[in-house]
């Protein structure tokens, strides 16, 4: 059974709308994906030197405690 063209056409243009409409969500989610990939790259970048600073002063801490100096601390060799 064959629908009249008038019908069908009413269809088409639904479909296109719809489709239309999921292409759009589509497109603004890729881009929020893109962002929010920015974002938790800069977050881990933001991390790794939080982390470098936290076992540099572990590193310090642990010398000051046991009454070792850094290389920082040592007084240079006389011949300066």
């Amino acid at each position: 059974m064959r629908m009249p063209k008038d019908i069908e056409n009413g269809m088409d243009v639904r479909l296109d709308t719809r489709l239309e409409a999921l292409e759009t969500k589509i497109s603004y989610q890729e881009h929020l994906i893109q962002e929010l990939n920015e974002v938790v790259i800069y977050q881990q970048n933001q991390i790794d030197k939080i982390d470098k600073v936290l076992r540099q002063l572990q590193s310090y801490i642990n010398h000051t405690e046991t009454g070792q100096t850094t290389p920082e601390q040592e007084a240079p060799p006389p011949h300066y």
